[in-house]
């Protein structure tokens, strides 16, 4: 390298960097991603590019309307949870949902300051599909649409379901989306192996699939492993995605902030080596 090389190695400016962030799929386990977020914020870490699946989708969603973490704690506080469990019987229509979330995220994805999609799951085809136009809150009851608690979403001539399915942490679509570094968050990391579980709870598990339209594809978390960056992997084993107490959220929170804030130094440190490649 010669002289002048290494005085702009040295004192160049640091290119920008566009940060992605990645929000994985999990139900009530989304407070953890709340948690990440606080850490990201005390971190003054800020992201350019969001994308997520299911709960993922709407933490993305509000992150990129311009919601804190702390708004979003808020907004979680306004759900009627009693309102919410009566409406948890099989195949439900989502249109109570839609309307919660036209409250926070009212318009089209245009709207949103920060590029953001969400990932949905095809009805027909069981493949996965980036949603980054259109009605931002129907589009993410589609992303969030899981059998047999949801009947799928229309939208167009489609029928949309859970993003899980096919992409639970779309970190491709954040790079797509034109992320040069993606954080994803995988809520379900620590999620019990299929021989750790009861007889009855794989039972369940088999009946449960045997009624859904749609299947988990084999690659739909190693896909989000593969175009992330760092991930985080918050230790939520002992919670469910139906864990709507205020104490298991409380609690799943925390988990989410304290795994974030664990990484935090190796998020800087890898941002750190990208910009001086770039120089």
């Amino acid at each position: 390298m010669g002289f002048f090389s290494r005085l702009k190695a040295l004192f160049g400016k640091k290119p920008k960097i566009k940060l992605g962030l990645a929000l994985g799929s999990g139900g009530a386990k989304g407070m953890a991603h709340l948690g990440a977020l606080k850490a990201f914020e005390e971190a003054g870490l800020s992201f350019a590019v969001v994308t997520g699946a299911s709960i993922g989708g709407i933490v993305g969603a509000l992150y990129a309307k311009g919601y804190s973490s702390a708004d979003m704690v808020g907004i979680v506080e306004n759900v009627n949870r009693k309102e919410f469990s009566k409406n948890l019987k099989p195949f439900s229509d989502m249109s109570f949902i839609e309307s919660f979330l036209t409250n926070y995220l009212d318009g089209d994805f245009s709207t949103l300051p920060i590029p953001f999609g969400v990932a949905v799951t095809d009805g027909i085809t069981n493949k996965s599909k980036l949603l980054k136009e259109g009605n931002l809150a129907r589009a993410l009851t589609a992303s969030a649409a899981i059998p047999p608690f949801f009947r799928g979403v229309e939208i167009g001539s489609t029928k949309y379901y859970d993003g899980a399915f096919s992409d639970a942490i779309p970190a491709d679509y954040c790079k797509q989306l034109g992320a040069d570094f993606v954080i994803g968050i995988d809520l379900s990391a620590f999620n019990p192996p299929e021989e750790e579980k009861s007889t009855i709870a794989r039972l369940v598990g088999s009946a449960i699939a045997a009624m859904t339209p749609v299947r988990y594809l084999e690659n739909a978390k190693t896909r989000g492993y593969e175009a992330s960056d760092v991930m985080i992997r918050p230790n939520l084993r002992n919670f469910k995605a139906t864990n709507i107490d205020p104490v298991s959220m409380d609690e799943m929170f925390e988990i989410g902030y304290a795994a974030a804030k664990a990484q935090i130094e190796e998020i800087k440190t890898k941002i750190d080596a990208w910009q001086k490649e770039k120089r």
